[in-house]
Protein backbone atom coordinates (compact mmCIF):
# COMPACT_ATOMS: atom_id res chain seq x y z
CA UNK A 1 0.00 0.00 0.00
CA UNK A 2 1.22 3.84 -0.47
CA UNK A 3 -0.35 6.20 1.43
CA UNK A 4 -0.04 10.17 0.48
CA UNK A 5 -0.79 12.82 3.30
CA UNK A 6 -0.80 16.14 2.27
CA UNK A 7 0.94 18.46 4.95
CA UNK A 8 0.53 22.35 4.83
CA UNK A 9 2.99 22.70 1.11
CA UNK A 10 4.01 18.90 2.05
CA UNK A 11 3.64 16.06 0.33
CA UNK A 12 4.16 13.18 1.97
CA UNK A 13 4.41 9.07 0.01
CA UNK A 14 4.74 6.40 2.80
CA UNK A 15 5.62 2.93 1.52
CA UNK A 16 3.74 1.11 4.05
CA UNK A 17 4.07 -3.25 3.66
CA UNK A 18 4.86 -4.54 6.57
CA UNK A 19 4.32 -7.69 4.80
CA UNK A 20 7.68 -7.69 3.18
CA UNK A 21 9.31 -4.87 4.75
CA UNK A 22 8.42 -2.25 2.51
CA UNK A 23 9.59 -4.11 -0.84
CA UNK A 24 8.56 -2.40 -4.18
CA UNK A 25 6.14 -5.01 -6.05
CA UNK A 26 4.21 -3.81 -9.35
CA UNK A 27 0.76 -2.99 -7.32
CA UNK A 28 3.69 -0.50 -5.37
CA UNK A 29 4.84 1.36 -8.29
CA UNK A 30 1.12 1.90 -9.37
CA UNK A 31 0.47 3.46 -5.99
CA UNK A 32 3.38 5.25 -6.42
CA UNK A 33 2.63 6.36 -9.98
CA UNK A 34 -0.62 8.05 -8.71
CA UNK A 35 0.70 9.64 -5.45
CA UNK A 36 3.25 11.49 -7.55
CA UNK A 37 0.80 12.06 -10.09
CA UNK A 38 -0.89 13.86 -6.67
CA UNK A 39 1.51 15.96 -5.85
CA UNK A 40 1.98 18.75 -8.32
CA UNK A 41 0.89 21.60 -5.84
CA UNK A 42 3.09 20.92 -2.70
CA UNK A 43 6.38 22.51 -2.43
CA UNK A 44 8.51 20.02 -0.97
CA UNK A 45 8.30 15.75 -1.23
CA UNK A 46 8.79 13.05 1.61
CA UNK A 47 9.00 9.40 0.71
CA UNK A 48 8.98 7.16 3.76
CA UNK A 49 8.36 3.87 4.83
CA UNK A 50 5.58 2.62 7.42
CA UNK A 51 6.81 0.88 10.53
CA UNK A 52 10.46 1.29 11.83
CA UNK A 53 11.82 -1.64 10.61
CA UNK A 54 12.54 -0.68 6.83
CA UNK A 55 12.48 2.53 4.57
CA UNK A 56 12.27 -0.02 1.78
CA UNK A 57 13.82 -3.07 1.83
CA UNK A 58 14.31 -3.61 -2.30
CA UNK A 59 12.34 -5.43 -4.83
CA UNK A 60 9.70 -7.81 -3.41
CA UNK A 61 11.40 -10.80 -4.50
CA UNK A 62 8.65 -12.70 -3.63
CA UNK A 63 6.59 -11.06 -6.76
CA UNK A 64 9.81 -10.63 -8.80
CA UNK A 65 10.94 -14.28 -8.92
CA UNK A 66 8.03 -14.51 -11.28
CA UNK A 67 10.02 -12.40 -13.84
CA UNK A 68 12.32 -15.06 -16.15
CA UNK A 69 12.64 -13.41 -18.94
CA UNK A 70 15.01 -10.66 -20.19
CA UNK A 71 11.99 -8.76 -21.67
CA UNK A 72 10.29 -8.77 -18.55
CA UNK A 73 13.49 -7.63 -16.30
CA UNK A 74 13.96 -4.54 -18.55
CA UNK A 75 10.40 -3.65 -18.53
CA UNK A 76 10.89 -3.70 -14.86
CA UNK A 77 14.01 -1.60 -14.52
CA UNK A 78 12.91 0.95 -16.60
CA UNK A 79 9.48 1.44 -15.25
CA UNK A 80 11.05 1.46 -11.16
CA UNK A 81 13.91 4.07 -12.88
CA UNK A 82 11.14 6.64 -14.25
CA UNK A 83 9.54 6.21 -11.06
CA UNK A 84 12.99 7.50 -9.25
CA UNK A 85 13.42 9.84 -11.97
CA UNK A 86 10.22 12.07 -10.68
CA UNK A 87 11.56 12.06 -7.42
CA UNK A 88 14.73 13.60 -8.55
CA UNK A 89 12.88 15.53 -10.85
CA UNK A 90 9.97 16.80 -8.61
CA UNK A 91 10.77 21.21 -8.74
CA UNK A 92 10.98 21.48 -4.13
CA UNK A 93 13.01 20.19 -2.32
CA UNK A 94 12.35 15.89 -1.79
CA UNK A 95 13.68 13.81 1.46
CA UNK A 96 14.05 10.64 1.89
CA UNK A 97 13.11 10.09 5.77
CA UNK A 98 14.74 6.76 6.13
CA UNK A 99 13.13 5.34 9.04
CA UNK A 100 14.20 1.85 8.89
CA UNK A 101 16.81 -0.11 6.70
CA UNK A 102 17.13 1.34 2.69
CA UNK A 103 19.24 -2.08 0.91
CA UNK A 104 19.49 -2.44 -2.73
CA UNK A 105 16.38 -0.82 -4.45
CA UNK A 106 15.54 0.81 -1.28
CA UNK A 107 18.72 2.63 -1.49
CA UNK A 108 18.08 3.85 -4.82
CA UNK A 109 14.49 5.24 -4.18
CA UNK A 110 16.85 6.86 -1.30
CA UNK A 111 19.43 8.46 -3.28
CA UNK A 112 16.59 9.65 -5.90
CA UNK A 113 15.63 12.53 -3.30
CA UNK A 114 17.73 15.89 -2.57
CA UNK A 115 18.07 15.13 0.95
CA UNK A 116 18.31 11.85 3.18
CA UNK A 117 17.64 11.76 6.98
CA UNK A 118 17.94 8.62 8.49
CA UNK A 119 16.80 7.26 11.92
CA UNK A 120 19.77 6.96 14.23
CA UNK A 121 20.87 2.68 14.30
CA UNK A 122 19.42 2.31 10.30
CA UNK A 123 21.60 0.40 7.64
CA UNK A 124 21.71 1.23 4.33
CA UNK A 125 23.30 -0.16 1.69
CA UNK A 126 23.27 -0.81 -2.92
CA UNK A 127 22.89 -4.94 -1.82
CA UNK A 128 22.20 -5.83 -5.28
CA UNK A 129 25.71 -7.39 -5.88
CA UNK A 130 24.95 -10.21 -3.70
CA UNK A 131 22.30 -11.35 -6.02
CA UNK A 132 24.70 -10.89 -8.71
CA UNK A 133 22.59 -8.21 -10.35
CA UNK A 134 23.35 -4.35 -10.30
CA UNK A 135 21.81 -0.82 -9.44
CA UNK A 136 19.22 -0.17 -12.08
CA UNK A 137 16.70 2.38 -11.30
CA UNK A 138 19.34 4.89 -11.22
CA UNK A 139 20.99 4.57 -8.17
CA UNK A 140 24.55 3.64 -9.07
CA UNK A 141 25.13 7.31 -10.90
CA UNK A 142 23.27 9.24 -7.92
CA UNK A 143 25.72 7.01 -5.61
CA UNK A 144 28.72 8.40 -7.68
CA UNK A 145 27.69 11.98 -7.41
CA UNK A 146 26.99 11.84 -3.91
CA UNK A 147 30.63 9.75 -2.34
CA UNK A 148 32.61 9.94 -5.69
CA UNK A 149 33.24 6.93 -8.52
CA UNK A 150 35.70 4.91 -6.25
CA UNK A 151 33.52 4.68 -3.05
CA UNK A 152 30.22 4.24 -4.93
CA UNK A 153 31.62 1.25 -7.03
CA UNK A 154 33.36 -0.33 -4.00
CA UNK A 155 29.88 0.35 -2.18
CA UNK A 156 27.75 -0.60 -5.27
CA UNK A 157 30.26 -3.59 -6.54
CA UNK A 158 30.63 -5.23 -3.01
CA UNK A 159 27.06 -4.84 -1.67
CA UNK A 160 28.40 -3.37 1.52
CA UNK A 161 25.82 -2.17 3.85
CA UNK A 162 26.83 0.60 6.34
CA UNK A 163 25.66 2.40 9.60
CA UNK A 164 23.45 5.61 9.54
CA UNK A 165 27.00 7.33 11.08
CA UNK A 166 29.30 5.97 8.15
CA UNK A 167 26.95 6.68 5.50
CA UNK A 168 26.98 10.41 7.19
CA UNK A 169 30.34 10.91 7.20
CA UNK A 170 30.89 9.98 3.61
CA UNK A 171 27.98 12.24 2.30
CA UNK A 172 25.47 9.18 1.66
CA UNK A 173 23.11 10.27 4.40
CA UNK A 174 22.70 14.17 5.28
CA UNK A 175 21.74 14.20 9.11
CA UNK A 176 21.17 11.57 11.41
CA UNK A 177 18.15 11.88 14.20
CA UNK A 178 18.07 9.92 17.58
CA UNK A 179 14.85 7.46 16.48
CA UNK A 180 12.66 9.48 19.37
CA UNK A 181 12.60 12.63 17.63
CA UNK A 182 13.14 10.92 13.99
CA UNK A 183 9.12 11.42 12.86
CA UNK A 184 9.39 15.26 14.54
CA UNK A 185 12.86 16.32 13.13
CA UNK A 186 11.89 15.43 9.13
CA UNK A 187 9.30 17.03 9.34
CA UNK A 188 10.03 20.36 11.50
CA UNK A 189 12.72 20.10 7.76
CA UNK A 190 10.26 19.16 5.62
CA UNK A 191 8.05 22.42 6.40
CA UNK A 192 11.30 24.63 6.95
CA UNK A 193 11.60 23.67 3.32
CA UNK A 194 8.48 24.39 1.94
CA UNK A 195 8.63 27.79 0.70
CA UNK A 196 8.83 28.88 -2.52
CA UNK A 197 12.51 30.51 -1.74
CA UNK A 198 14.12 26.65 -1.40
CA UNK A 199 12.02 26.04 -4.56
CA UNK A 200 13.76 28.56 -6.41
CA UNK A 201 16.98 27.82 -4.88
CA UNK A 202 16.82 24.01 -5.99
CA UNK A 203 15.96 25.29 -9.22
CA UNK A 204 18.84 26.89 -10.06
CA UNK A 205 21.13 24.52 -7.96
CA UNK A 206 20.29 22.05 -10.76
CA UNK A 207 22.60 24.20 -12.93
CA UNK A 208 22.09 25.96 -16.42
CA UNK A 209 20.40 29.23 -15.40
CA UNK A 210 22.04 32.74 -16.40
CA UNK A 211 22.48 35.52 -14.51
CA UNK A 212 19.37 36.95 -15.98
CA UNK A 213 17.02 33.97 -14.99
CA UNK A 214 19.08 33.87 -11.70
CA UNK A 215 18.24 37.44 -10.78
CA UNK A 216 14.73 37.64 -12.06
CA UNK A 217 13.70 34.59 -9.98
CA UNK A 218 15.35 36.55 -6.80
CA UNK A 219 13.40 39.57 -7.80
CA UNK A 220 10.27 38.04 -7.97
CA UNK A 221 10.90 36.58 -4.82
CA UNK A 222 12.31 39.97 -3.27
CA UNK A 223 8.57 41.38 -4.12
CA UNK A 224 6.29 38.44 -2.81
CA UNK A 225 4.13 38.89 0.36
CA UNK A 226 6.27 36.13 2.41
CA UNK A 227 9.65 38.50 2.07
CA UNK A 228 7.82 41.83 3.09
CA UNK A 229 6.39 39.91 6.06
CA UNK A 230 9.57 38.52 6.74
CA UNK A 231 10.99 42.08 6.67
CA UNK A 232 8.32 43.40 9.17
CA UNK A 233 9.20 40.66 11.69
CA UNK A 234 12.77 41.61 11.71
CA UNK A 235 12.45 45.11 11.90
CA UNK A 236 10.01 44.97 14.59
CA UNK A 237 12.39 42.99 16.66
CA UNK A 238 15.15 45.76 16.38
CA UNK A 239 12.44 48.18 17.41
CA UNK A 240 12.30 46.81 20.71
Amino acid sequence: MVELELDDGVAIITINRPESRNAIAPDTMDGLEKALDDVADARALVITGGGDRAFVSGGDLRELAKMRTEDEAYAFAVRMRAICDRIAAFPGPSIAALNGHALGGGAEVAVAADIRVAADGVLIGFTQATLAVMPAWGGAERLAELVGRGRALMLAGTGRVLGAADAERLGLVDTVLPRESFDEGWRSLAKSLATAAAVETKHVMKGGSSTDDVARRFARLWVADDHWAAVDGVLNRAKK
